[in-house]
């Protein structure tokens, strides 16, 4: 949530078990209202070491400059809000912290790859559509009434996606991807991982219709396999490992006739 507000303005200069050390801050900010461009500004910020970056970002906004916007919620690397590009490399705030950029200076961006809407804020909607076309949702394959009990899954049918099931949506990993911030109409490597969840599942019934979007031009044909997206993914899923399991599900259904048979783009 833009311009939210939090309660922890930094450390407790009264602590004296904390030792204050500060830190320089620089953050690029974009106001549509009076920036032609975004623009670097300074902050001087005091830290102790179990200080997050998402924490000195909020002292600049509570202490500094109240204008200043950004996302966040949890503040536990759960909800994904709080994505940015801390020193070049995409991150979750909440879970970097200051002290590993001291001495220094400290570059805070938003995540590359997207519209910025103001400062630290990106726009999202692109990322939303893809995500909505996957159907992200289990769906059944055939009507089942509330007294026929559950869906019954075997530990090791739960094992096939569960690796895939630890997304949060938080698209650090489309910041790390060259390939989204040539080409935005490639679906990118959180949506397909999550493809690949839902089609894993044994009590799916949506995989043909998903395949039509494995396999069409944006899909997983057009991944170049820099694999930097499993690297920064903060929860260990391997966007990269589900690309690849896609791409043989695609020629598998190209060459073997299956559901969502379609030729692989070259």
């Amino acid at each position: 949530m833009p311009n939210a507000r939090h309660n922890n303005k930094g450390p407790d200069m009264s602590d004296a078990d904390k030792p204050v050390r500060t830190i320089t801050i620089e953050v690029l900010r974009y106001r549509p209202e009076q920036d032609r461009e975004p623009v670097w500004q300074s902050y001087q910020v005091p830290f102790t070491d179990d200080m997050s970056v998402l924490q000195g970002v909020q002292y600049i906004k509570d202490e500094l400059d109240g204008s200043l916007s950004f996302r966040w919620s949890c503040r536990m690397a759960i909800c994904g809000s709080c994505g940015m590009m801390i020193d070049g490399k995409p991150k979750l705030s909440c879970k970097t912290f200051l002290r590993d950029y001291h001495p220094g200076t400290l570059r805070v961006e938003p995540l590359a790859h997207f519209p910025i809407e103001r400062d630290l804020v990106v726009g999202l909607e692109d990322f939303i559509d893809k995500l909505e076309s996957i159907k992200p949702y289990i769906v059944p394959k055939e009507p089942r009434q509330l007294s026929q009990g559950e869906y019954l899954q075997t530990p090791a049918q739960r094992d096939e996606y569960e690796q895939f099931s630890s997304c949060i949506n938080c698209t650090l990993c489309y910041a790390a991807c060259p390939q989204y911030g040539m080409d935005s109409k490639f679906m990118g490597p959180g949506v397909l991982a999550l493809l690949h969840r839902y089609n894993a599942d044994s009590r799916d019934g949506a995989q043909a219709d998903r395949m039509q979007i494995v396999g069409a031009e944006e899909g997983v044909w057009n991944c170049t396999a820099v694999a930097y997206c499993s690297e920064v993914c903060p929860k260990g899923v391997d966007p990269a490992k589900a690309v690849n399991l896609n791409k043989v599900n695609s020629a598998k259904a190209y060459f073997m006739g299956l559901p969502g048979k379609k030729e692989p783009a070259r």
